[in-house]
């Protein structure tokens, strides 16, 4: 018996639609849209796919959706950030390690050797951190991300800041007389971590009670794809966190700058100022990057401002120091630093004299 039929059959993945101006029995095969699927032959209709699901190549049914995050094993740039990290961080413990073996050399003790111990353990522990942003985000672990690079970096900035404050007190307190000299101690520049390093863990905590980050699970910016990342919670929170560093960063940064002359031993604030200038620049220009990417690419961008600044007070802070130390042993002495001190006083007392001249010639 010969067949009347005027179109082909519709596989499976594809739905019939009718041709106008012709026989009910001619059609058109019209391939399911995005996110759809047919399952028989000369489907009528296509059936979207639940919310965590997606449909096959051929679109004949639907299969869970690719989970994407900055996985241990299958990220290769999850292996190399990682990597990166272990190496800074045994770094830092070789670093500090070299402290405690020089720990009554001059050059160790110069400017406070506490902060410089709590320094180098709040940069470890900033390495160590970045472990938190790797693997599959869950709940604790968006909480415990920003709130632990947040305050290690707040420890790390505020030994920075008191380090600086140190310096300009005790050129203070040489001049005859002058009563900054009751401000001399360690109480001082542990009043200023603790004060500094209190209202960022008081900023973490209040964010943590109302609106804590949390895991979100994004099933619309990339078809077939769920991207797990965190959720801020509050932008108010996360802005603070960070807004906050920067301002921590930028009075150090300006205190350093202004301090960078003194006569000292060995004086930091020139290191401490480039440091902090490259601290603010990486967070700064790590915002936009923040706010363009999504998903792991997001997760890229905070380890990388978390590596970057890191690594940055290590080799600003730390570096010359270690250079002193192993190269030029000469100068880890303390005749010498003496006599870098004396000559830079006299250099100074040279200059605020050179400055009060036309004052007096006013005067007379």
């Amino acid at each position: 018996i010969p067949r009347s039929q005027c179109s082909d059959n519709c596989l499976p993945g594809f739905r019939k639609a009718a041709k106008t101006g012709t026989k009910t029995c001619c059609y058109d095969c019209v391939s399911c849209s995005d996110g759809e699927i047919s399952h028989g032959t000369d489907s009528e209709i296509c059936i979207r796919c639940p919310d965590m699901e997606w449909p096959n190549e051929q679109k004949e049914q639907c299969i869970p959706k690719i989970e994407e995050f900055l996985s241990y094993t299958n990220d290769v740039i999850s292996v190399v950030l990682s990597s990166i990290s272990v190496l800074f961080f045994l770094i830092t413990l070789l670093v500090l390690g070299l402290f405690i073996s020089y720990w009554d050399t001059p050059i160790v003790r110069a400017n406070n050797r506490s902060l410089s111990f709590l320094l180098l353990v709040s940069i470890k522990l900033s390495f160590l951190s970045v472990f938190l942003f790797l693997g599959r985000p869950v709940d604790i672990t968006c909480m415990l991300r920003i709130i632990t690079f947040g305050i290690t970096f707040s420890i790390a900035v505020s030994s920075l800041l008191a380090k600086t404050i140190m310096v300009c007190v005790a050129f203070k307190a040489t001049k005859p007389g002058s009563s900054w000299r009751k401000w001399l101690g360690v109480k001082l520049s542990n009043s200023v971590i603790l004060f500094c390093s209190s209202i960022q863990i008081i900023i973490c905590m209040t964010w943590l009670a109302i609106s804590p980050p949390f895991q979100e699970l994004d099933i619309h910016t990339s078809p077939g794809t769920i991207i797990i990342q965190c959720n801020e919670g509050s932008a108010i929170g996360f802005y603070s966190v960070i807004g906050y560093m920067g301002l921590l960063a930028a009075v150090s940064f300006v205190l350093a700058f202004l301090a960078r002359s003194l006569p000292d031993s060995f004086n930091e604030a020139k290191y401490i100022t480039f440091s902090m200038l490259l601290f603010c620049s990486v967070w700064i220009t790590m915002i936009p990057a923040y706010l363009s990417t999504k998903g792991k690419n997001t997760v890229c961008v905070e380890i990388f401002a978390i590596l970057t600044s890191s690594a940055g007070l290590l080799a600003c802070i730390f570096l010359p120091k270690c250079y002193v130390i192993f190269l030029l042993p000469e100068r880890n002495t303390k005749s010498h630093m003496l006599g870098n001190k004396n000559q830079s006083f006299a250099h100074s007392s040279k200059f605020r004299r050179k400055k009060t001249l036309p004052t007096q010639h006013l005067k007379n």
